[in-house]
């Protein structure tokens, strides 16, 4: 197989920010304004992202549309698990956190015993290609959890956490850029921290006034951001800007 993710380009920080805020946005949109409840929209999302992986492992190389998808069905689902388990549940989010980076530290740990790296550029196996989606599935449970635990049991408000998110985001790129931190490390935190700041953004639009925020509501947010990121991945899938040259498949 061909590599089976794209290169990081800005096109995909775009494109994942975009679809860490429509995971926060799309679950609150399916479980109030639809009033499907938790439990039948984790069910519906759940099937959805288990029929889009299927047909994601079933690819002999990346493909934006299929690849996308499943990236933004990962994102509402992970979101749904947290949720989940902090209302249904009444689990403190305080421990979801820990759990998820507990749970996050381990499937590294394992990818990298496993296949002696963690590098994206090298998705060209079903068990490489497995490892990388349990770990983005931890990534963006994880990424709810701290950007709620922050945002609303830490009280900073929406604003203050997507700035204090972004700002760590600028210290990871400053770090790797100015002062050679490892490229798989940096690109492994800013990925996890692109959860928890899509997360702080999608609530800043789509919360009312009360509660901090700009009150567009999940139904126009998320309709903005899927309309964008529909964009995008038609504009890739045409020019292929996001695909690796041939040089760089090495195992």
């Amino acid at each position: 197989m061909l590599n089976k993710v794209p290169e990081v380009t800005i096109y995909f920080w775009i494109i994942k920010v975009l679809a860490t805020t429509v995971g926060e946005t799309a679950a609150d949109f399916l479980n109030t304004n639809l009033n499907l409840g938790l439990t039948n929209t984790s069910y519906v999302m759940g099937s959805l992202l288990l029929i889009t992986l299927v047909f994601q492992f079933r690819t002999r190389k990346y493909v934006p549309g299929i690849y996308w998808l499943a990236v933004v069905l990962i994102s509402v689902v992970g979101t749904l698990i947290s949720d989940n388990l902090t209302d249904n549940f009444g689990v403190a989010l305080e421990t979801t956190t820990t759990v998820f980076s507990v749970a996050l530290a381990a499937t590294f740990a394992a990818w990298y015993a496993s296949e002696k790296t963690l590098s994206i550029h090298t998705i060209h196996t079903t068990r490489r290609e497995a490892f990388y989606w349990l770990t983005i599935l931890f990534t963006f449970a994880l990424g709810t959890a701290a950007g709620d635990l922050v945002a609303e049991r830490l009280n900073l408000g929406y604003w203050v956490s997507a700035l204090l998110f972004g700002g760590l985001i600028a210290v990871v790129a400053v770090a790797h850029i100015r002062f050679r931190l490892n490229a798989v490390l940096a690109f492994w935190i800013a990925y996890i921290l692109t959860r928890p700041l899509g997360a702080s953004v999608g609530d800043l639009l789509s919360q009312p006034h009360h509660d901090g925020g700009l009150g567009l509501g999940t139904t126009w947010t998320s309709a903005l951001f899927l309309v964008t990121i529909l964009s995008l991945i038609i504009y890739l899938s045409i020019t292929r800007k996001d695909e690796a040259a041939p040089e760089t498949l090495t195992s």
